[in-house]
Parts: structure tokens; C-alpha cells; sequence
């Protein structure tokens, strides 16, 4: 239970125009997210793009994301919240632009790559504004106002994915005109930003230092981020692995020089691990589970459980203080309820046989998912107020870097796997036939020889299927339903965490904020 009082008093009069109009900063991200996310076919088609030349548009939105939230939180104290939200309105505006220039086979490549960048970098860049000012304005009810703002990512997805469902597939509208409707939330933000007070982070106005900001993160933490780096490295940039675990080696001795070679927090560290794993089940299943569920039922229903969970998702973000207050949980319960939420409704989703099961399974597995990012970072202001946007900023990239890194492509290794184990045990001579030229990899992995998309695509559009086709989509089913499976061990593990932290604060006390005082930055008691 948590010691922590609870008030929705606010530190400045314009307040609730700053929490909305980051709310709608970050509605304007879900809804580019969605709309780019559903023209990506327009783009094969179009172009000429293959599967992996559209993953990759995709994978550029994550790394984006990461480097604008992480870099804009690192700067954020010394630079203004003002300067950063003209600079990454000032990128949305030219995102589009850019996208807009993709005209020919041999620009949209590069063009489109560009545009989606610059798109999630400066979603990265607004994160790193509205996260720590909303901290900022409300510090004895973060969890609530946090979870408040992050409603507007459901909201931006469910508000996309509709008007795609609309313009795209029932009126096949030119998709550089459903691109640019991302810039009327674009030009609400903006509007609602102009002109506005913003106050500074409590570290910032204390004087703290930006070397004394990363002494929480340390050693232990950075060593999170710099792993995780060393991945993007190798797999995005192409460096050898030498290289890109030199390099991140590097990243790590400069935070040790800036801290003084300080450990960091322990209770930090955990979070950045167990915020990995968030972005992993969250982003990282969000990526995949269209295309789970499209395989299972029709791409209709999928597209219909997506706007389910996104509803969700809305609305429950607007409960937490109930929760809070009402059923005594503190934030790390709500975590530690939540992951055994997701974890229960992934395992019921791998068995879903009706649709009617699916709104029950994902409708469960989705209450569990809506609090893990806002509440996350809620924990990380309440604990290092020292750090100012430092902390939850690296906690937001570190989330994107597990979706982008492990989630993702660990769940397509995931189906490749089990549907060609699958296939294999069925009927190994069709699977000797359907092989891909490339096996699937996944980090330190067994490699596998996975079925072609491309012959998977025909023997799902076969009819009527000849034995060997049936066999291969009746293995790919075996594939998404094990997947899901196995996804359900990633808010297990998040569980374990979340009650190691909760009989931590036990044997404390129990959970409250911590405050700076004074003009001196001392790290937190026990955190």
C-alpha cells in the first residue's frame, strides 16, 4: 500500500492546458503511428517495396522514437521545454513534407525512410517534454496525471486506425492525403503550447547538475541502455559486432568518467530491465497482434480486436486514481496486478478458437498492458526526483529500443520457429519445399529454417487448397497460437520483478515519492 499523499493540486495555474496539450502532442503521434502503419501496403504496391524494404520504413520509426526521446531528455533541463516542442513541431510539419517527396521507385525508398525518422524523432522529442513537465506540475499524483496523458496513445491509434478503415479500404483514398492528417492534432498542439509558462523539473530547479542527474543511472543503468544500443548497432546499422560493442563500450566509460564511475541505483537499474520488457510485450506484441489475429480469424476481426484493445486501453488510463485511492493499490502493486493480467490473457489468447473468445482473452490481456509505460514512469519521478528528465526519458528509449530490438522481431523468430517445427513434424517433405533462401535469427538463437512468406501468402490465398497448402497454413496457425504462448512468459518474468519491489518497500515502510531538499542533490534513501 502506498504512504504517499495523494492530491490532484497542481504547482502552476495553467496546469491543465499544459497536461492537454501534451495529451494532444502525443494523440498526434498515434495517429501519424496508425495511418503510416496502415499504408505500408500502399507503399508495396506502389513502389515495389518487398517485406523486408517495408520493415525496415517501420523499424526507423522505433529508432527515431528512441534517439528524440532519449537525446531530447538529456537536454531538456539545460535547453527549455519551449525550444523543444518548436523544434519537434517543426519536424512533424517537415516529416511530412519529406514523405510526401516519396513520387518515384527510386526516391521512396530513401524519402520514406527519412520521413518516418524524423516523424518518430520528433514523437521522441515531445516525450521527452510531456513526460517530465506533467511530473512537474502534479508531484503528489503522478500516477494518475501520467496515466492521464498517456490515454492520448490509444486514443491517437483507434482515432487512425478508423480513419484508415475509412479512407484506405472503403474509399481508397490516395495515401498522401490520409498522411497528412496527423498535422490537425499537429496544429493543436502547437496552439495550445504557444505562449505557455512551462516550469522546470525539481533537479533542474535546484541547481543540480547534469553529471549529478546521471549518478542514479550510473554504471548499472547505462549498462541497460548501452546493451541494447550494441544491438541496434549490429542488427540496424550493420556494424560488425566487434564494433558495435565497442562502440557502446565507449558510450558506457563516458557515463562512467561524467558520474565518477558511480554503480547507480539498483532499484533503477530494475526498472530500466523490467521497462524493456514493457516495451517488449506492449509495443512489440501491438506490432504482431493484427497479423496473429488476422491469420486466426479474418483480417476484419483483427482489425476490429485492435480498436478493441485500444478502447481499453483509453479508458481504463483514466481510472488509476481510483485505483490508487480507492482500492489502495500503490504503483508497484498496480504493476505487479497488471503483468499477471497480461501474462493470464496471452495464455488464454493462444488458445482462442471464436471471436467472442478473442474480446475476452485480448480484452484481458489488455487491461493488464494499459498501466505498465505511464505508471512505470510515474515510479521513476516519484523515486530519482534527482535525475530530472534524465531517468524517465532514458526509461522511454529503453522501451522502444525492446520493442524495436527484442519484442518484434523475437515474436517473428517466434512464429518462424514454431510454424516450421510445426510443418517439419507434419509434413517435413513440404517443408523441405517451402524453405526460405535465408534462415530466421535471433540473437544467440538457433537458427531455423522458416517457411517462405511468399509461399506461405499463396497457400493462404489458395482456392481451393491442395493437402500441402492446407498443411502450411494449418502450421502457421500452430505458430501464431505458440507465439502467443511463449509472449506470455515476458509479463511472468515482469511479475517476479514487480513482487521482489513490492516486499522491498514492505520491509521499508512502504512506497512514497522522494523530494529534493535544499540545494544539495543526495540520492534517494534505499533507491
Amino acid at each position: 500500500m502506498s504512504n504517499a499523499p495523494v492530491s490532484n493540486v497542481a504547482i502552476v495555474p495553467n496546469a491543465r492546458r499544459l497536461l492537454w496539450a501534451g495529451f494532444m502532442a502525443i494523440l498526434a503521434a498515434g495517429v501519424g503511428f496508425a495511418l503510416r502503419g496502415g499504408i505500408l501496403d500502399n507503399w508495396g504496391k506502389e513502389f515495389g517495396f518487398t517485406a523486408t524494404q517495408l520493415g525496415a520504413i517501420g523499424g526507423a520509426g522505433f529508432t527515431g522514437f528512441t534517439f528524440g526521446i532519449i537525446l531530447g531528455g538529456v537536454v531538456c533541463d539545460a535547453f527549455g521545454y519551449g525550444r523543444l516542442v518548436v523544434a519537434a513541431f517543426a519536424l512533424h510539419v517537415l516529416s511530412a513534407v519529406v514523405t510526401l517527396g516519396a513520387t518515384t521507385p527510386d526516391n521512396a525508398y530513401r524519402m520514406l525512410i527519412l520521413g518516418m525518422f524524423l516523424f518518430a524523432f520528433a514523437n521522441g522529442t515531445l516525450e521527452a517534454v510531456a513526460n517530465p513537465l506533467v511530473a512537474t506540475l502534479y508531484p503528489h499524483n503522478r500516477t494518475h496525471f501520467l496515466n492521464l496523458l498517456h490515454a492520448s496513445w490509444p486514443a491517437g491509434l483507434i482515432l487512425g486506425a478508423l480513419a484508415g478503415w475509412v479512407l484506405d479500404d472503403r474509399l481508397q483514398l490516395d495515401w498522401r492525403y490520409q498522411i497528412t492528417l496527423y498535422l490537425v492534432p499537429t496544429a493543436a498542439y502547437g496552439l495550445m503550447f504557444l505562449g505557455q509558462h512551462m516550469p522546470r523539473s525539481e533537479a533542474s530547479e535546484k541547481g543540480t547538475r547534469l553529471a549529478d542527474m546521471f549518478r542514479d543511472v550510473g554504471l548499472l543503468g547505462a549498462a541497460v541502455v548501452c546493451w541494447l544500443l550494441a544491438l541496434f548497432f549490429e542488427g540496424s546499422l550493420g556494424l560488425s559486432q566487434t564494433a558495435s560493442y565497442g562502440l557502446a563500450g565507449a558510450l558506457l566509460l563516458l557515463v562512467g568518467f561524467m558520474t565518477r564511475f558511480a554503480l547507480g541505483s539498483v532499484l533503477l537499474f530494475l526498472l530500466f530491465v523490467a521497462h524493456a520488457l514493457v516495451g517488449t510485450v506492449e509495443l512489440g506484441t501491438d506490432s504482431w497482434i493484427q497479423n496473429i489475429t488476422g491469420n486466426l480469424f479474418t483480417s476484419e476481426q483483427g482489425r476490429a480486436l485492435f480498436l478493441w484493445t485500444s478502447a481499453i486501453m483509453f479508458l481504463l488510463r483514466f481510472c488509476a486514481n481510483f485505483i490508487e485511492t480507492r482500492l489502495r493499490l500503490s504503483p508497484i502493486g498496480l504493476l505487479l496486478t497488471c503483468s499477471v493480467a497480461a501474462a493470464v490473457g496471452l495464455q488464454m489468447a493462444s488458445g482462442m478458437q471464436s471471436f467472442g473468445m478473442a474480446l475476452v482473452a485480448l480484452g484481458v490481456y489488455s487491461v493488464g498492458k494499459t498501466f505498465f509505460w505511464p505508471t512505470m514512469l510515474a515510479v521513476a519521478s516519484d523515486r530519482f526526483p534527482r535525475t530530472g528528465a534524465v531517468a524517465i526519458s532514458i526509461m522511454g528509449g529503453i522501451g522502444f529500443l525492446g520493442a524495436g530490438l527484442i519484442g518484434g522481431p523475437g515474436l517473428g523468430y517466434s512464429k518462424d520457429r514454431y510454424a516450421a517445427e510445426a510443418l517439419h513434424a507434419a509434413a517435413p517433405e513440404v517443408h523441405a519445399q517451402v524453405q526460405a533462401q535465408e534462415p530466421a535469427r535471433f540473437l544467440f538463437l538457433a537458427q531455423v529454417q522458416a517457411i517462405d512468406g511468399r509461399k506461405l501468402a499463396e497457400a493462404r490465398e489458395a482456392d481451393p487448397r491442395s493437402a500441402a497448402q492446407q498443411a502450411i497454413v494449418d502450421a502457421d496457425i500452430v505458430g501464431n497460437r505458440r507465439t502467443l504462448t511463449a509472449d506470455a512468459f515476458i509479463p511472468a518474468a515482469m511479475a517476479l520483478i514487480y513482487l521482489a519491489l513490492l516486499l522491498w518497500f514492505r520491509s521499508i515502510g512502504g512506497y512514497r515519492p522522494v523530494h529534493l531538499e535544499g540545494t544539495s542533490a543526495a540520492a534517494p534513501p534505499g533507491g
